[in-house]
């Protein structure tokens, strides 16, 4: 019995794997999510996505026929149609590139994650319902990786700040962000006021800065 239950969502599933295809089915159908469409190529993605109006796509990026971008591609095409759409890619390595243009295309409603992170259910469901209400969801595999390569403005902020945003790229509240690292919300927000300010972001809702910081932390 899974016990964070994701109860009434729709989603389409893409996935060339008819193995992970199934399994992907049957784990949300455990957690009360309705798979309305599953499919094995990009234009099916499309199509589904179009004719079911689903609250959320999870989405393999490599598919038929090439095996390397076509999920992705698909994934684009989809939240060229339907902006804000929600959108759960899933990747079997660290792809750094198509991380950052899926988020580089509009950092609300979407989630890059590595496919092991399916095996630990709660932070599988934890990443479809927080991408379904218009989060992002990095797969910290991929933050570290990021945190490795890029320099930019971070060079600016000091460790912890650089902690804070890593986890801010994860998308985690800040309620998460203060339970992961054992200081107070307060203080999380300090951090993040900071970070604001080094990175030379203008006074917004606080919303869209937490996207720019995002897209300045994976070098956009």
């Amino acid at each position: 019995m899974v016990s964070s239950r994701l109860d009434g969502m729709r989603v389409v599933i893409a996935e060339d794997s008819v193995l992970l295809r199934e399994g992907l089915t049957r784990l949300l159908e455990d957690g009360g999510v309705t798979t309305v469409a599953a499919v094995g190529d990009g234009p099916a993605l499309v199509a589904a996505v179009e004719e079911h109006r689903p609250d959320l796509a999870v989405v393999d990026v490599r598919m038929p026929p090439s095996h390397t971008d076509e999920g992705l591609r698909a994934a684009l095409e989809v939240r060229a149609r339907r902006p804000g759409f929600p959108i759960l890619v899933l990747s079997q390595y660290v792809e750094e590139r198509y991380a950052t243009e899926l988020i580089g295309g509009g950092a609300s409603a979407v989630g890059y994650l590595l496919k092991e992170r399916i095996a630990d259910v709660a932070e599988f469901f934890d990443a479809v319902r927080r991408v379904a209400g218009g989060g992002t969801v990095i797969d910290p595999d991929v933050v570290v990786q990021l945190l490795s390569r890029r320099r930019l403005p971070r060079e600016r902020l000091t460790a912890r700040e650089n902690e804070v945003l890593a986890l801010m790229a994860e998308g985690r509240s800040n309620g998460a962000i203060s339970a992961r690292m054992v200081i107070s919300e307060g203080a999380v927000e300090k951090h993040i006021s900071s970070i604001f300010q080094k990175l030379e972001l203008d006074p917004a809702p606080d919303d869209h800065r937490r996207v720019l910081a995002v897209l300045a932390f994976l070098g956009h």
